[in-house]
């Protein structure tokens, strides 16, 4: 199938096949037409196979078989929410890539930069919104965004949304939007919660599940290192000078963690950047750039990023530190072998993280394999008295929404005392 017997007017299909895309993936076969024909959609598919485009392309389609009259200034039609500002900014581009040839203006909204030229943008007029939950209800509490004409509602993402602990903001944008809408809502993984969270905003929904809930790319080759904490910094240099690795993302699990292993890494002659919460709206863009461009080999992460990067041909993903939720593995390693391309993800697994191994494993319903690396990595873990049960782990989780509400709350004040 090509995306021309997809139902896309010749202007999309023109700014697609610039691209270089000829056939639509799994996700984006299943949605476009059911999202074409008015229906709510409940969607669900591996990370990396294209679900940004399986929502854009149709609406765009929707949109553009109703432009505004003559004269008549844009208002917003599309209202998308997405969880970090990495993941706005990386849907706003494809929009814009895929809009080329239509007469729809854009706008992304988040925090951590001036709200001044964000309102400047709403008061010319868009047709499409792209935002963060803080910093839209930042602009609905000011009377700067107008949503009352709302037709189209994406939550992309969904289930980080929920892990950052957004659901009471979520509730707060619905209502203020038209009741009568066409919502779409998807995510990497599917959870109760958000099936839960379907029945409340969607209407009759057409379920779309191109792979197994939490499954893992085929394409992407994963192995688990064995190794002290203390050695980890070392095994990573070694791995990156022997292997001549050009392009690595490092996951760590805190901000600090982040900045301490980046000045490593340069300490060590590998060009090295981090990013995460702390880093300033304009220092997180410069690092991601750097990355792309290949002006630094390494960028250290924490899991703000694990959802706001899309390299295509990006070879490697490192796993530092594991994640203490494994529903976020899943995203950190969707960061490789993307669009059909292959990848090597690599997880330096110390003896306070064996309980999170078996946790990821769990999940995903398969056994990573261990390799040794003589000289740094040991053949066992020993045995860390942590408990396995479910509740544990929904404590872990329930923590990590705490805290990141608690500084998503913090920061969001910083910004309106500006």
């Amino acid at each position: 199938m090509s995306f021309s017997q997809l139902g896309l007017n010749p202007n999309i299909l023109k700014a697609v096949k610039e691209q270089g895309y000829t056939s639509p993936t799994p996700i984006q076969k299943e949605s476009i037409p059911v999202i074409l024909n008015h229906k709510d959609v409940l969607a669900a598919a591996q990370t990396g196979t294209g679900k940004t485009a399986a929502f854009t392309l149709p609406l765009l389609e929707k949109m553009s078989q109703k432009p505004n009259k003559k004269g008549q200034k844009s208002y917003i039609k599309a209202l998308i929410l997405a969880p970090t500002r990495e993941l706005a900014l990386q849907v706003s581009e494809n929009i814009q890539t895929y809009s080329k040839y239509l007469s729809l203006k854009t706008a992304v909204i988040f925090g951590g930069v001036g709200i001044s030229p964000q309102k400047a943008s709403l008061r010319k007029g868009v047709d499409i919104v792209i935002a963060t939950p803080g910093r839209l209800l930042d602009h609905m509490s000011q009377k700067t965004i107008d949503l009352s004409r709302v037709e189209f509602l994406v939550l992309d993402e969904a289930d980080r949304m929920l892990d950052m602990g957004f659901i009471h903001d979520i509730k707060k944008v619905v209502a203020s939007i038209p009741n009568k809408r066409q919502t779409l809502l998807f995510s990497a993984t599917f959870s109760p919660e958000i099936k839960k969270l379907s029945n409340s905003f969607l209407d009759n929904p057409k379920l779309i599940e191109v792979a197994r809930s939490n499954a893992l790319s085929e394409q992407v080759s994963q192995v688990v290192h064995y190794v002290q904490k203390d050695k980890k910094k070392n095994l990573l240099a070694f791995l990156i000078h022997t292997q001549k690795w050009n392009q690595v993302l490092v996951f760590t699990r805190t901000k600090h963690g982040a900045n301490k292993l980046s000045e490593f890494l340069n300490k060590s002659n590998i060009p090295s950047l981090a990013i995460h919460g702390n880093k300033s709206q304009g220092a997180r863009t410069s690092a991601l750039s750097n990355f792309k461009s290949k002006k630094i080999r390494v960028l250290v992460a924490t899991d703000i990023a694990a959802r706001g990067i899309d390299i295509e041909l990006l070879p490697h993903v490192v796993n530092f530190e594991l994640p203490n939720v494994p529903e976020d593995y899943v995203h950190r390693i969707g960061r490789t072998g993307r669009a059909g391309n292959n990848g090597i993800a690599l997880s330096l697994v110390c003896d306070e993280e064996s309980q999170y191994l078996k946790d990821i494993e769990r999940l995903t319903k398969i056994s990573i394999p261990v390799k040794d690396i003589e000289g740094f990595t040991v053949p066992l873990l020993k045995k860390v008295n942590k408990k396995s049960d479910s509740k544990n782990r929904t404590n872990r989780r329930d923590s990590n929404k705490k805290t990141t509400t608690n500084h998503r709350r913090s920061t969001r004040s910083r910004n309106n005392s500006r």
